[in-house]
């Protein structure tokens, strides 16, 4: 049973303003430096196995104080990297908000392709697969995994078996935390969009859907609320 922990990256210089793609060089800024070493506090309880990133610079930097904390290195996940946004990249969100398409986008993105660019069922396709890859390579791992928004609300929104074109509706904020627990054909998702403490998944304690996975074998003495 592996244990996952989506990390949305930090807040840059564009976030929530530019629609920047997969467009390499886009650093953190001060306040994305200070979640990423507020993140890295944050999972101080957890005795993480692996963690991987999108290759986009946004995203390494996010994890790099936790691996350095960890003393982990950060395994590059090109599969896990931003949607290929076409020739709207680099356009601000004001713009394409006026164009046409952009009701496909809020109305029904599987049917949406970004102009010289990629679709969301294929970013679904690629996203959902990485996922299942590093869950088989971690199978009993607790594993640290840093992407971007849209890519955590697609995999969530698989996971809880929500249609493609309602995925919009769950929030990711900036240096937010999801959990997923994957163990084969079986999924959960165990918390969505957290930005505060994971001391619930610190050691030794055994939150209650470990032990109904491992079929109680371990003491309920370690179970906490």
């Amino acid at each position: 049973m592996a244990t996952l922990f989506l990390i949305r990256h930090a807040l840059t210089a564009q976030t929530g303003r530019v629609l920047y793609g997969q467009a390499p060089g886009i650093d953190l800024d001060d306040r994305g430096r200070a979640e990423a070493a507020r993140l890295a506090e944050r999972f101080a309880s957890v005795r993480l196995t692996a963690i991987y990133s999108s290759p986009l610079d946004r995203c390494t930097q996010t994890v790099e104080p936790l691996a350095a904390v960890k003393r982990l290195r950060v395994s590059l996940a090109p599969a896990l990297i931003e949607m290929d946004t076409g020739s709207w990249t680099g356009r601000t969100l004001a713009q394409v908000r006026r164009t046409k398409l952009w009701r496909v986008v809020q109305a029904e993105p599987s049917r949406f392709r970004f102009p010289g660019g990629e679709g969301f069922v294929e970013a679904e396709a690629r996203a959902v697969a990485a996922v299942d890859r590093i869950a088989r390579r971690h199978p009993r791992g607790r594993v640290a995994v840093a992407t971007h928004g849209d890519i955590v609300r697609i995999v969530l929104a698989h996971l809880l078996g929500t249609p493609l074109d309602d995925f919009q509706r769950i929030v990711v904020d900036t240096a937010s935390v999801s959990v997923v627990v994957i163990d084969g054909s079986h999924r959960r998702v165990v918390l969505a969009n957290d930005t505060g403490g994971l001391e619930r998944f610190g050691e030794p304690a055994v939150a209650p859907w470990e032990a109904a996975a491992d079929g109680g074998r371990r003491r309920r003495g370690k179970l906490r609320g």
